[in-house]
């Protein structure tokens, strides 16, 4: 799968985006405890101060890019609308799962079922079935996260559990059609500018329809800000840089690192205890991930040797 050293560099920052995306649903959960923002409010700054960011970065670098301008055509046009639209749904259905069931269990569910989609997503768009290792790896992870959901499930069951893992399922699809919309937008195309910018545009007049909330308190505004600009601006460049070389199906599953982390912050921070088996799930989505990561050089060093010499 990791053939080539373009493909070696891309998968650290896979990794790195799904660090940073870890501290998303923390960051909400503490402006909605000190502010009482709802998830459309919470998704729309996200969003809009996100776009700004990536906004001030692209007018601040753009003279320094020489390379020739990518035109307009309609799939790629189709292919930033569905960025756009699939960013404000995962995010907004993301914060409305975490305001309902908390961070842990929105983002294990939202997160787990999304490598599932995008292998079946890129098999039925003719990408191919992924490698032994791939289903591999997708497999461990899975099991690894049925036991994180299921045991967090079952020691906090009820209404709000299930209604909240039915919205992480909209928010997985929505990461998902992101990330198979955006495998092949051409690199000079500045998509995360477009797919934030697009995002925010569409989710304004819902939030304003709903009452958009602003706040004032400082504390609030500070961590609003981190969660425009380190989860949003800086993790997305970083995952649709490294979509170029990495397969969205490895990179699907490299992203099961931000619930792990997302967990082990809720825990931290927020008190959300996790059993040992909760752990033991953990554990194993690490692996997979590990696995991965282990098996790139030895796939190049495997290709090297079986190429032909001159």
């Amino acid at each position: 799968m990791f053939t080539t050293p373009a493909a070696s560099r891309g998968f650290p920052f896979v990794v790195l985006a799904a660090l940073f995306w870890g501290t998303s649903g923390v960051s909400g959960r503490i402006v909605a405890e000190r502010t009482g923002l709802g998830p459309l409010d919470i998704a729309w700054h996200r969003m809009a101060l996100g776009a700004v960011v990536l906004l001030a970065g692209y007018l601040l670098t753009r003279r320094r890019d020489q390379s020739a301008a990518v035109p307009l055509t309609r799939p790629l046009a189709v292919r930033l609308a569905l960025v756009a639209a699939g960013l404000a749904v995962y995010q907004l259905a993301y914060f409305a799962a975490v305001a309902t069931a908390g961070v842990s269990v929105a983002t294990l569910v939202a997160l787990g079922l999304a490598p599932l989609l995008i292998a079946l997503g890129g098999t039925a768009l003719g990408a191919g079935r992924p490698d032994r290792a791939t289903a591999t790896a997708l497999a461990v992870a899975l099991v690894g996260l049925v036991l994180l959901v299921g045991v967090t499930a079952g020691a906090s069951a009820g209404t709000a559990v299930l209604l909240g893992a039915l919205l992480a399922c909209g928010s997985a699809l929505g990461y998902a059609v992101v990330t198979l919309a955006a495998g092949d937008v051409p690199a000079g195309v500045p998509v995360t500018l477009v797919g934030f910018g697009g995002g925010a545009l569409l989710l304004t007049p819902v939030a304003l329809t709903a009452g958009l909330d602003l706040t004032g308190d400082p504390v609030a505004l500070a961590t609003l800000l981190y969660l425009g600009a380190v989860p949003s601006a800086a993790a997305y460049v970083l995952f649709f840089r490294g979509l170029r070389t990495v397969p969205g199906a490895v990179a699907g599953i490299v992203t099961l690192l931000e619930p792990v982390t997302a967990t082990a912050l809720a825990t931290a921070i927020l008190g959300e205890l996790l059993p040992l088996g909760a752990l033991a799930g953990g554990v194993l989505v690490l692996a997979a991930v590990a696995g991965l990561y282990l098996r790139r050089p030895a796939a190049a060093e495997h290709e090297a040797v079986a190429e032909p010499r001159g």
